[in-house]
């Protein structure tokens, strides 16, 4: 959501900073600009809509400031004010430009402090009182009016910060939302971004700000101080993947290139988390003992969209191995239902950029309640990942596309691991079931990579799609959990309505909803509960729908005479052990979704109104 970059060195920064915001593109956003320091000036450049429709067209007009060497840049997803060209960043306080992602949540009090001082608004922004108010306490001192800033405002904010007097130096600060500074080798200048995917061309070695700390960037320095100026000692980091592994590699789009790297993340996320002995270890790296398994009464699994569908699994996973109860929160439900934790509970919080806000807040709320908290991320350094008592990284790698695939996956597979590890420290299996079923698990990427051979059938499918008004997805146990996901995926890349509902529950509303023709996609890969699926079948095609039947390869379905009839289409999936199946299924459904947004001529990395990390509640 949102996304900033900031650029400050010997060399023009405009290209610098458009390349910055179009590899931040896939964040979701509505309008983007640039701002740069150029004859004692600032000069602000900004447009509704895409980059290459609005911005850009309208810097080609513009020779002004083509030589700039420091500026901060934006791409902004609305929250307060209407996307428009008035309401795009950088806002101008005066002597100041600011780019900020975040919400002010206190806008309005600020606001009528600065208007009873004089000062007018230009932008409905919430964004913009922070600019003034900036400007308010400026006097030639930029940490001293940041600071008294802070104080004032109230929310969560990353702000990329230039002075009109002030050549060469961008001001970073953050509260809750994330951002970097990029440290550039000696002499190529130095960066701000959201996350690093904005700057690898330039480098891989940043900053992680923590929560107020401000930092002072200039071409061949960086300084760090909190909010009373003292300074700050941090350690560099450097980021384990490289520019091109954030581009498509000769695919159409991110999502079919993350589509088909998940056998390897499967793999990378694997094996380090088991043994010699193929046994799940979480003792030697993350100190997640048996005894701590044993200790926990409860598991709560905290998450939102994609991930709360990973954890939805994992919660059929432990309770069927581990027979300890779990309850699935979506995160921006968690504290306002007031869950009765306890200091013997463990709270997972799941999320793939680490920088969910409500999830954010859910983990907040575990930590003061005493409960032990554990994080599944794929963002190394995240807050959600500096929060937690203990983290996972999920090493899924870089995933762009806006739509979650091996993001979901490796989380999956984490939390199967942990079901049978905590099975089996509670004495629910044995230590020869913990080993069969971890096996079966580190073969799951040779099953995932043979399910993509899938791609053409399932093209075929959604071709028969597109002119669906809705689609129903329907399931049964973790075939339910399964079409959550396939659902969700399918609605945001296609734009066509989509719902998952327990088969069971058809006859209970839903069911009023089949006419002539309505697609379902119903999954059956669960082998107890196959025949109960394919009476549900029976219930919507007697209705008229027409049905795409997904199910496990080797069940009797081509000598079931009365499934061929009732479904339309037959989509066999490689076999592989029950529980396993939502590893397998999970493929298709992505793929079902892709290719019906790619026929339809969606935008199939960036759907619209949709963001990769949501930073705000």
């Amino acid at each position: 959501m949102c996304g900033i970059v900031g650029f400050t060195g010997t060399v023009p920064c405009r290209e610098i900073l458009l390349n910055g915001l179009t590899k931040l593109e896939y964040r979701g956003y509505d309008s983007a600009g640039i701002a740069v320091q150029w004859d004692g000036a600032l000069l602000t450049t900004k447009a509704k809509g895409k980059i290459a429709e609005g911005l850009l067209p309208l810097l080609a007009l513009d020779d002004r400031g083509k030589d700039a060497v420091t500026g901060i840049g934006h791409t902004r997803w609305a929250t307060h004010g209407e996307p428009s060209d008035r309401n795009a960043h950088p806002v101008d306080g005066g002597r100041v430009s600011v780019v900020h992602n975040g919400i002010i949540e206190n806008y309005r009090d600020v606001k009528r402090f600065l208007t009873v001082r004089g000062y007018r608004f230009e932008t409905d922004t919430d964004t913009e009182t922070v600019a003034k108010l900036l400007d308010f306490y400026y006097n030639g001192d930029a940490v001293s009016a940041i600071a008294h800033t802070l104080l004032d405002i109230r929310g969560a904010y990353a702000l990329g910060i230039i002075f009109r007097d002030q050549p060469g130096i961008i001001y970073a600060v953050r509260k809750e939302s994330p951002l970097i500074i990029g440290k550039g080798a000696d002499g190529e200048g130095n960066h701000i971004a959201s996350d690093v995917t904005a700057i690898l061309e330039y480098t891989r070695d940043y900053y992680l700000l923590e929560q107020n700390e401000i930092a002072i960037i200039s071409s061949d320095d960086i300084t760090i101080v909190d909010v009373h100026k003292n300074p700050v000692d941090k350690p560099l980091q450097r980021a384990e993947w490289d520019a091109e592994t954030a581009q498509k590699g000769g695919y159409e789009h991110f999502m079919l290139k993350e589509i088909h790297e998940q056998p390897t993340a499967l793999l990378n996320t694997l094996r380090p988390r088991v043994s010699a002995g193929f046994l799940p270890d979480f003792e030697t790296e993350y100190g997640i003992t048996d005894d701590l398994l044993r200790g926990y009464k409860h598991i709560f699994i905290v998450a939102c969209g994609t991930a709360m569908h990973a954890g939805v699994v994992g919660k059929y996973i432990i309770e069927d191995l581990a027979r300890t109860p779990v309850i699935v929160d979506i995160a921006s439900e968690f504290r306002y239902r007031k869950p009765l934790l306890s200091k013997d509970d463990l709270v997972i919080i799941i999320s793939q950029s680490g920088e969910t806000a409500d999830s954010i807040a859910a983990l907040q709320l575990a930590k003061d309640t005493g409960s032990a908290t554990l994080a599944l991320v794929n963002a190394a350094g995240s807050t959600i990942s500096r929060m937690a008592d203990k983290v996972i990284l999920t090493l899924a790698g870089p995933e762009i596309s806006v739509a979650s695939t091996k993001a979901y996956m490796v989380q999956t597979a984490l939390m199967y691991l942990l079901a049978f590890r905590l099975a089996f420290a509670r004495g629910k299996i044995t230590e020869e079931r913990c080993r069969e079923l971890t096996k079966k698990l580190l073969a799951m990427p040779e099953v995932v990579t043979q399910t993509l051979e899938l791609k053409d059938r399932c093209s075929q499918i959604a071709s028969r799609l597109l002119s669906a008004e809705s689609i129903l997805y329907i399931g049964r146990g973790l075939d339910y959990a399964l079409s959550m996901e396939g659902s969700l995926k399918f609605k945001e890349l296609s734009y066509i309505h989509s719902e998952s509902i327990a088969s069971g529950e058809l006859k209970h509303g839903t069911i009023s909803l089949i006419t002539g023709g309505t697609p379902v996609i119903a999954i059956a890969t669960q082998r107890d509960l196959y025949e109960k699926t394919l009476s549900n079948i029976r219930e919507v095609t007697s209705r008229g729908a027409s049905v795409i039947f997904l199910y496990k390869d080797g069940m009797d379905v081509g000598g079931d005479s009365a499934v061929n009839e009732i479904a339309d289409y037959l989509l066999p999936l490689p076999s592989a052990d029950d529980l396993l199946m939502p590893l397998v299924c999970v493929v298709p459904l992505q793929m079902i979704a892709y290719y019906t947004a790619v026929h339809k001529g969606c935008d199939v990395d960036k759907p619209r109104n949709l963001a990769k990390s949501v930073t705000v509640e």
